[in-house]
């Protein structure tokens, strides 16, 4: 009988030690992953997006599509493929040089247009090297940080879109690229396939930071990229 009694309480502290660890364990798990709603901002064009916030920060939960800094002053739009690798102010375009484009995967810009600090609607600016690193920090690292931020299905993914589970509701979509090198002559390259995003932050003269997803993995790339590319960007609010 006693033998038995305490098999039965020795079962109970199991299941509260369980029942403890199981509810930690979600605890966990919800602060670093979930979604908060943020609200929505309009650029000087009146576009309008959603926002997120994740974890201390408050991001656009779509691609930038501004053609006009804050201040009023038109961005070049250049179309011309020689052209693009020439140019050395700012500049954005629409991939493949389609306006039909701009809805689902917005503008692509140079750095130049990224960094001259009139991109973003007021209260809000493209992130540094440091916002990108807190993003994927908070989410797990940039081993796992990509299928949090993907969205899901293949709609504007490629298959197989691995690992997209968008439980933050960024969202993020394979934009593509545009070349800036005189080899590739401005072309635009890997739409469905990648997203790249600008960071404001210089690693050379000549090349900036900036984030890359895949497709095909869960990964978040921290790569530089030279100035002339055209990237996608996000803003994030000014704390």
């Amino acid at each position: 009988m006693l033998i038995h009694m305490k098999m039965k309480n020795t079962i109970k502290i199991y299941t509260l030690i369980l029942t403890a660890l199981f509810m930690f364990t979600s605890i966990i798990s919800k602060t670093s992953s979930a979604q908060e709603t943020g609200g929505t901002i309009t650029d000087i064009e009146g576009n309008r997006y959603r926002t997120v916030i994740i974890g201390g920060q408050e991001w656009m939960g779509e691609n930038l599509k501004v053609t006009r800094f804050n201040d009023g002053k038109e961005i070049p739009c250049v179309h011309e493929m020689d052209e693009w690798t020439r140019f050395t102010g700012p500049a954005y375009s629409w991939y493949d040089n389609d306006i039909s484009n701009k809805d689902n995967y917005g503008a692509l810009y140079n750095w130049f247009a990224a960094s001259s600090g009139k991109l973003c609607p007021a209260g809000w600016r493209v992130p540094d090297d440091s916002d990108w690193e807190e993003l994927t920090g908070f989410l797990g690292g940039l081993n796992v940080a990509g299928g949090k931020l993907k969205e899901t299905g293949t709609s504007h993914w490629t298959l197989p879109n691995s690992g997209a589970t968008n439980e933050t509701g960024f969202s993020a979509l394979p934009g593509g690229y545009r070349y800036g090198q005189y080899w590739a002559r401005g072309i635009f390259y890997e739409m469905g396939v990648n997203g790249y995003w600008w960071s404001v932050t210089e690693c050379t003269d000549t090349h900036s930071w900036s984030r890359t997803i895949h497709a095909g993995n869960i990964r978040v790339y921290r790569s530089f990229f030279t100035k002339n590319k055209g990237f996608s960007v996000r803003c994030i609010k000014v704390n």
